[in-house]
């Protein structure tokens, strides 16, 4: 039910656009989402629908991650982007009942000089902490973390090639909940096939020091770039494949994206 209402919303959305994009201005919009650090403030909304979860891979998982991300101009050479990640989630297949409530919040800030380097390296590096916000047990870790990130993008004609990672430590939280030492490693390609519609491909795979656990999503979506009245916008669907989990995580998915996006904000 979870997963029909959430597409269906998501594609009324679209279906209500009434302004067209110049396929210029679509495909510079297009590939400044393609950056995960661009000079632009985007507010995308993620849905994820995941299945086969729990002790007999029945269990549905959905959880919707608010991820506002805001540029700030230090100076004439440098920008400071801000990335967040708000999760809300749903899980059908824990022990006592369902579980729904906000997840532990994870902020990055990249340093990025504002100009691109050779053959167009864009680049930025920074921290990333993990606030404890999570409302229930089992969607957070009671723990504070902090620890580097950083990014690194090729762009050249149609094609956006790069990667970016992280590493959290925990360093203060509740005694009781194991200690967080966690590596995110996510390399990723999209290409633009002209009139603000993309293709991607990335893969999210994080691994548990302190539990010796990989868990691999591999994600492919196709995007649309289009204008709600005055509003430009995207919205992306696609698939989700886990290529290696912890037991008890689900085995596939569907990621649907809407995304706010303020050029020149």
């Amino acid at each position: 039910m979870w997963a029909n209402v959430g597409v269906a919303a998501s594609l009324g959305i679209v279906s209500f656009a009434t302004g067209v994009f110049a396929q210029e201005a679509a495909d510079d919009l297009s590939k400044q989402l393609a950056n995960p650090i661009s000079n632009m403030i985007s507010v995308p909304i993620q849905s994820n629908f995941d299945f086969r979860a729990g002790a007999n891979n029945g269990g549905f998982s959905y959880t919707a991650n608010i991820q506002p991300v805001i540029p700030f101009s230090i100076n004439e050479d440098w920008n400071l982007i801000t990335r967040t990640i708000i999760p809300i989630g749903y899980r059908d297949y824990f022990p006592g009942g369902d579980v729904t409530g906000l997840g532990d919040i994870t902020a990055s800030l990249f340093f990025s000089p504002k100009q691109p380097g050779p053959d167009g390296l864009v680049w930025g590096v920074g921290p990333i902490f993990l606030l404890p916000t999570a409302t229930e047990y089992f969607l957070g870790g009671e723990k504070f973390g902090v620890g580097p990130t950083g990014v690194a993008l090729f762009q050249k004609d149609a094609w956006t090639v790069g990667g970016l990672a992280n590493h959290i430590w925990s360093v203060a939280g509740a005694d009781s909940r194991p200690d967080i030492n966690n590596t995110l490693l996510q390399p990723f390609v999209s290409c633009s096939l002209g009139g603000g519609t993309s293709l991607s491909l990335n893969m999210e795979a994080s691994y548990d020091w302190t539990g010796d656990q990989w868990a691999v999503p591999i994600n492919f979506g196709v995007s649309q770039v289009f204008q709600a009245g005055e509003q430009p916008m995207s919205f992306q669907i696609g698939g989700k494949y886990f290529a290696e989990a912890p037991d008890g995580a689900p085995k596939w998915g569907l990621r649907v994206t809407l995304t706010f996006l303020f050029p020149g904000g």
